[in-house]
């Protein structure tokens, strides 16, 4: 593996930490991108890499990612986030969620972890045993916020479509709108209803295709082979799996009005910002249009330690401002001609104190 220092993607992190416990199996690295505006969060994600290189990237890259996502919901946190290296059997112990836990623990707070691709609710109950610093544990009663943060992460990124649908296709209904959705999971899957009960026809992808094809049955739709979804023609694409999917060829593929999803790092690099907006397709920055899982996640976590629980209407409330901030980052974008990704990243610099 590269010295994490002289990867391209690091960026002034002000921790990476390298974590192995040998009794457990454990090995995991936890990046700190920022704590400027409090102490960082971000989820965990529990992934196999055929290259050791790859986890060092998705951990910088995310962290990054989320610090910008943070600061632009504006949410008291900084941007962390950790990755587990998981064998190719994808194996999961109780031992390496304590190992886990006990790292977590052992930066005293300046790190708060919750749930990410291959993590659950259970598994951060687990984690939840050896350290104070995890959010996205279950909550009871009615009017409370909490636990699996991805519906309200699928919540947000349904909002942000309406309003690029508003914005690029003048359309204030999503009645007919074709969207593709990539990933049917616990997000992607979310949005996929949410948009069906307003009326929008659906093309599914999912890399686990009877997924794909169960809500396609469920939905009364149609699903396709996931590498086929990119080159549909539809109004919208709704990436939700994992990132770095729009690279020369992924955008060249893309045959759609507007690229709006949950998956983080959409972008392979910052020119592919700049290839969507030659061809005229709207892009929502992923960041932003997805930060509705962590605005639960730091909402439930802070009421935690204030001995009280998160109220869900707050966390509605909040929800609610991402299409406004989506719009504001558009109108600069129209007004200045400088891609909507670029637009983002400089609003979200300066909040972090790095513009």
């Amino acid at each position: 593996m590269t010295a994490f220092w002289a990867e391209p993607d690091f960026d002034a992190h002000e921790c990476v930490q390298l974590v192995h416990d040998r009794k457990s199996g454990l090995t995991a690295i936890i990046a700190i991108h920022s704590t400027h505006c409090g102490p960082a969060a971000g989820g965990t994600r529990f992934w196999h890499y055929n290259d050791p290189a790859g986890a060092m990237r998705d951990a910088l890259r995310l962290s990054r990612g989320m610090s910008y996502k943070n600061a632009m919901a504006g949410l008291p946190m900084g941007g962390g986030k950790a990755v587990i290296l998981a064998d190719e059997q994808r194996i999961k112990t109780p031992e390496m969620l304590a190992a886990f836990g006990d790292a977590v623990e052992a930066l005293g707070g300046r790190y708060i972890t919750a749930e990410d691709v291959g993590i659950t609710e259970a598994d951060m109950v687990a984690v939840a045993q050896r350290t104070a610093y995890v959010s996205g544990l279950p909550v009871a009663g009615a009017g409370n916020a909490g636990g699996d943060p991805g519906p309200f992460t699928a919540m947000g990124i349904f909002l942000g479509i309406k309003a690029a649908v508003r914005h690029k296709l003048g359309k204030d209904s999503l009645a007919g709108v074709h969207v593709a959705v990539q990933g049917t999971g616990s997000v992607g899957g979310g949005v996929a209803r949410l948009l069906a009960k307003e009326g929008a026809r659906l093309t599914l992808a999912d890399i686990h295709s009877e997924r794909a094809a169960g809500l396609a049955r469920e939905l009364g739709c149609q699903a396709v082979a996931s590498d086929a979804i990119m080159s549909v023609g539809c109004d919208v694409f709704s990436p939700n799996a994992l990132g770095a999917i729009l690279d020369d060829a992924g955008v060249a593929r893309l045959d759609c009005a507007v690229v709006a999803g949950g998956a983080n790092n959409q972008l392979a690099r910052p020119e592919h910002g700049v290839l969507l907006a030659e061809r005229g397709i709207l892009y929502a920055p992923d960041y932003v249009i997805n930060a509705g899982g962590i605005i639960s996640v730091t909402l439930e976590y802070l009421a935690r330690r204030a001995g009280a629980s998160a109220d869900i209407n707050e966390v509605r409330r909040r929800l609610a401002q991402i299409p406004g901030r989506l719009e504001s980052i558009w109108a600069e974008s129209d007004a200045t001609g400088v891609p909507a990704d670029v637009v983002a990243d400089r609003m979200a610099q300066k909040l972090i104190g790095r513009g």
